[in-house]
C-alpha cells in the first residue's frame, strides 16, 4: 500500500472516531505503521478537512514531513500531532502493533479522571488482551513522561486509559485498533452504570483465563464462521 493510500485509510479512521461517538473536534489522534516509519494525523486540523497530503510521515529517527511537501512549508505548514511521541514509542517497541488510536470518549475519560481502570466486571474486558484495562498515570500531554507511563500501562495489553485524559488502543491494523477503542468506551459506560449501585463483583482469574483462551483460539471471539459442509444423502 502506498503512503497516500495508507493516509486515506488513516483519515477515514480518524473521521470514524467522531461518527462512532468516541471523539470530537480536533482531539485525539491516529497513527499507522508504514515501511520504516509511521503516518500520523497532523496537529490542530479538523478531520473532516484533512486530505492525504496533510498527513505526516515520521521516521523512527523522529525526522518528519507532510506527505505533500507543500504542506510542510509556508502558510499550509502541517506539524505532527502533539502526541506523536507515544505513537512512535509504541510502534518502535511493539513490532506486532500496526496502528494506534487515541481518543477522548466521555465514559472512559470520566473513569480516567478518577485514575480508575476497568477490572474484570465483564468478560469483554478480555478484548484488551488481559484481565483488566489499566489506567496510565497522569503526565502532561506530549511529554516523554506520558509516553513512559503509557508503555507501562499497555504492557501485554491492547488498550489503556490515560489519567485525566482519555483512552489509547493498539491493533495490527487501523480497523482493529478502532474496534477496540469503541469496545473500551462501551465497557466504560457499562462499568459506570454498574458502579451506580456499588462496586460490581468481578470474574476470577481462572474465569478470565478461560475467556482469554477462547478469544485467542482460531475460532474464538471475532473470528469469521467457517462454512458448513452439507453432505447430501
Amino acid at each position: 500500500m502506498s503512503d497516500i493510500d495508507a493516509a486515506a485509510e488513516l483519515i477515514e479512521t480518524a473521521r470514524a472516531m467522531e461518527a462512532k461517538g468516541i471523539n470530537s473536534g480536533t482531539s485525539g489522534n491516529v497513527s499507522v505503521r508504514v515501511d520504516g516509519a509511521m503516518l500520523i494525523t497532523p496537529s490542530g486540523v479538523p478531520y473532516d478537512g484533512l486530505e492525504p497530503g496533510d498527513v505526516i510521515r515520521m521516521a523512527f529517527d523522529r525526522s518528519w514531513a507532510a506527505i505533500d511537501p507543500d504542506r510542510s512549508t509556508g502558510p499550509a505548514r502541517r506539524r505532527p500531532s502533539s502526541e506523536w511521541r507515544f505513537h512512535l514509542d509504541i510502534l518502535r517497541s511493539r513490532p506486532e502493533v500496526g496502528a494506534v488510536v487515541h481518543a477522548h470518549p466521555v465514559s472512559a475519560t470520566g473513569l480516567s479522571a478518577h485514575g480508575r481502570g476497568i477490572g474484570p466486571f465483564h468478560y469483554m474486558v478480555g478484548v484488551a488482551g488481559g484481565n483488566d484495562i489499566r489506567c496510565a498515570e497522569y503526565a502532561t500531554f506530549g511529554t516523554e513522561e506520558l509516553s513512559v507511563n503509557v508503555l507501562a500501562a499497555l504492557q501485554d495489553r491492547k488498550a489503556c486509559l490515560l489519567a485525566h485524559h482519555g483512552i489509547l488502543t493498539v491493533g495490527p491494523d487501523l480497523a482493529s485498533a478502532l474496534a477496540i477503542a469503541v469496545e473500551v468506551e462501551v465497557l466504560a459506560a457499562q462499568y459506570l452504570a454498574a458502579l451506580a449501585i456499588g462496586e460490581p463483583p468481578e470474574l476470577s482469574a481462572g474465569q478470565m483465563d478461560e475467556v482469554l483462551a477462547k478469544m485467542a483460539a482460531p475460532d474464538g471471539y471475532g473470528s469469521s464462521p467457517q462454512p458448513t459442509t452439507i453432505v447430501e444423502r
